[in-house]
């Protein structure tokens, strides 16, 4: 049997914490072909998630909060905020499902966030027309700015204009 336990997320944490991309994750499904994906993500502050979303296969995807908080982005085609909702594994709003097609990205309030994650497989690796054109590609020196926003970013607020 798999157990999600204490230990798990400090191991992930400290994955995270020692990562340059400031996340790791742990699978729970054996194989990347498993029709159900199931992992634990955790997130620090700092790491920056394109916005993306998941057209091709077109699928939702959960994620449920078991540590920590992070905030929760929706956004239209043009990168203008549609929702914004803080998930705190103890307040509140402690998960969000996210329709099929919708552009979206999660951002960490607090250091050892580890959030669920569930979404139909088979994994394919994304193509580029799901990830947003209107954020940068992980690396580009703007991702930091555009991380740093999100984490505050409201409902009808536009992608930031690059500052190059």
């Amino acid at each position: 049997m798999k157990q999600i336990d204490t230990r798990l997320l400090d191991d992930l944490t400290s994955k995270a914490i020692a990562s340059p991309r400031k996340r790791a994750h742990h699978n729970l499904h054996a194989v990347l072909t498993d029709p159900v994906q199931r992992l634990c993500v955790a997130i620090e502050p700092g790491t920056y998630i394109r916005p993306h979303r998941h057209a091709d296969p077109l699928t939702w995807e959960v994620f449920l909060m078991l540590r920590g908080s992070a905030v929760f982005l929706s956004f239209d085609d043009s990168g203008r905020v549609t929702e914004r909702l803080v998930l705190e594994a103890g307040g509140p709003v402690h998960a969000v499902e996210i329709p099929a097609g919708a552009w979206h990205s999660i951002a960490s309030l607090e250091t050892g966030s580890v959030f669920f994650e569930v979404k139909q497989g088979p994994y394919k690796a994304p193509l580029a027309e799901n990830s947003a054109a209107w954020a940068p590609v992980e690396g580009d020196p703007e991702c930091v700015r555009f991380e740093a926003l999100y984490r505050t970013a409201q409902v009808g607020d536009k992608p930031p204009v690059a500052s190059r």
